[in-house]
């Protein structure tokens, strides 16, 4: 993402410390809970994981016979991603813009822990572009790191946002909804909010629009 998109200050810290945070990402436990909420939603076809950070989590869509690609903002953590995981393709991408990709290019987007690094007044517009590189019928696994009362910083300057998730559910539209939990991630330990929802087909209502 472009420091106009993500937080600058976390833009930095993550270009800075990159082989830090690829290493701490790559060592944590397994995310067996979002790991089978994927394999439960995800469709065969082109997949886009978007903030893909060290790769991670791009080698394992991957190893599951997923066409996918990473993006991410920082240089960085690209260079670490490619390093780490050669056989997945990584290139540069910035929300809210994500200039180069094409609308209606993937089956299965996701975008793991990466909105709430963005200023609050970018959250919407990277919503909505996230759904609009989805094709018809193709499913968004979107989460956030909770943060609740006010915008906060850590220990290496990155951003946490504060902010009401009702902003992420109106720019979601009339997507259908497949998923809405808050819990404590079994990789990182922190509690996050995990949103899947399937875009709506050209033709036809969807079962369930977010509220």
């Amino acid at each position: 993402m472009r420091p106009d998109g993500v937080d600058a200050a976390t833009l930095r810290a993550y270009d800075r410390e990159a082989a830090h945070f690829a290493q701490d990402w790559e060592t944590q436990p397994t995310p067996t809970d979002m790991q089978a909420l994927l394999l439960r939603s995800f469709q065969p076809g082109p997949t886009a994981d978007v903030g893909c950070g060290s790769g991670r989590d791009a080698a394992w869509l991957a190893a599951q016979g997923f066409d996918v690609v990473g993006y991410d903002a920082s240089s960085g953590l690209l260079a670490e991603a490619r390093r780490l995981h050669p056989g997945v393709r990584f290139t540069a991408a910035s929300l809210p813009e994500l200039s180069g990709i094409a609308d209606c290019q993937f089956v299965n987007v996701m975008c793991e822990t990466v909105i709430m690094h963005l200023p609050p007044a970018a959250i919407a517009a990277s919503v909505r572009r996230l759904l609009a590189i989805l094709a018809p019928g193709g499913v968004l696994y979107l989460s956030w790191r909770v943060t609740l009362v006010a915008n906060r910083r850590d220990d290496h300057g990155r951003l946490y946002a504060a902010f009401d998730p009702a902003v992420v559910f109106a720019a979601l539209g009339s997507a259908e909804l497949l998923l809405d939990e808050e819990r404590d991630s079994a990789s990182s330990g922190k509690l996050v909010r995990r949103i899947i929802v399937r875009k709506k087909r050209d033709h036809g209502p969807a079962q369930q629009s977010v509220p």
